[in-house]
């Protein structure tokens, strides 16, 4: 596999990094229901905080659409992150404010602003202005053509982040030499999942589709593609779906699985999610 640039390669130390992270988590009722992509940024962040680098931290939340939408700070984040650190992680509505003598600090939702999305060169250079290095710890993020993404690394030296770089070794491992057969699990309500089954159709031995994105797909797709059935109120799927899942999952070899299978942050709707969790567990894959 090519060599990919590390966090560690660049000299960071007592330098201030813009640390892109992918923080678009659950929310129930402001506080994070799940925080695992949260928790996984640690290695990153602490790695930096042992350079004496200074961190502005970047990331998303939902689809504001370029609109401020207090319904979508990452104030939560701050939160739990502060939680987690045991120190006050200070948030900042807009890229002037920022105070760059603070060890770490958050910038609001970046998505609050048009130029995220739309890749805006001034936007792009405004955030480059705040910082030495640009690092990229947002692997499930980096093939959107987004400012903090595709914009950053040209205007700073750039690297990946230790997560980054922990999900291509287990996923080049898992693509390059699976154990057969493959079932890959696609779930949510992101269409850009729809690409990634596209390109791994002739990989797998079986695709699950659940979540509202089995609405989304053809039926008359591959017999590989197998689509769960939703309950009326849409908000998870079936127990007839989650029973014909497990009879695929018990004879896996190697499972990839992205996406819930319903409203799981609800407990009402979080059946079917937790049911195939559990026989993902069970299934020795």
């Amino acid at each position: 596999m090519e060599t990919l640039p590390s966090v560690k390669d660049l000299s960071v130390k007592q330098k201030t990094v813009l640390l892109r992270t992918n923080y678009d988590v659950s929310l129930k009722n402001g506080e994070v229901t799940s925080g695992t992509r949260i928790d996984e940024s640690l290695a990153t962040i602490n790695y930096l905080f042992g350079q004496q680098a200074k961190i502005i931290l970047l990331s998303h939340l939902g689809r504001p659409e370029g609109k401020v939408n207090p319904g979508l700070s990452l104030k939560p984040v701050v939160n739990y992150l502060g939680q987690l650190l045991k120190k006050e992680v200070p948030l900042f509505s807009t890229i002037n404010e920022i105070d760059k003598n603070q060890p770490m600090v958050m910038l609001e939702n970046l998505r609050f602003w048009s130029g995220e999305e739309n890749n805006d060169l001034n936007f792009t250079k405004s955030l480059a202005n705040l910082g030495d290095f640009f690092i990229n710890d947002a692997f499930a993020c980096s093939h959107r053509q987004h400012a903090s993404i595709v914009g950053l690394p040209q205007f700073l030296p750039s690297a990946l982040g230790l997560d980054f770089l922990k999900e291509v070794e287990v996923l080049s491992g898992v693509r390059e030499n699976p154990r057969r057969p493959v079932t890959l699990i696609l779930g949510g309500a992101k269409e850009d999942k729809l690409e990634v089954m596209e390109k791994l159709l002739d990989w797998a031995n079986a695709i699950l589709i659940g979540g509202k994105l089995s609405q989304l797909i053809n039926r008359s797709s591959p017999t590989k593609v197998i689509m769960a059935c939703l309950n009326p109120d849409g908000k998870d799927i079936t127990l007839e779906s989650v029973e014909k899942f497990k009879k695929i999952i018990v004879q896996s070899g190697t499972i990839v699985w992205a996406g819930p299978m319903g409203y799981y942050e609800d407990e009402k709707w979080s059946m079917g999610t937790r049911e195939i969790a559990k026989a993902i567990i069970g299934s020795g894959a």
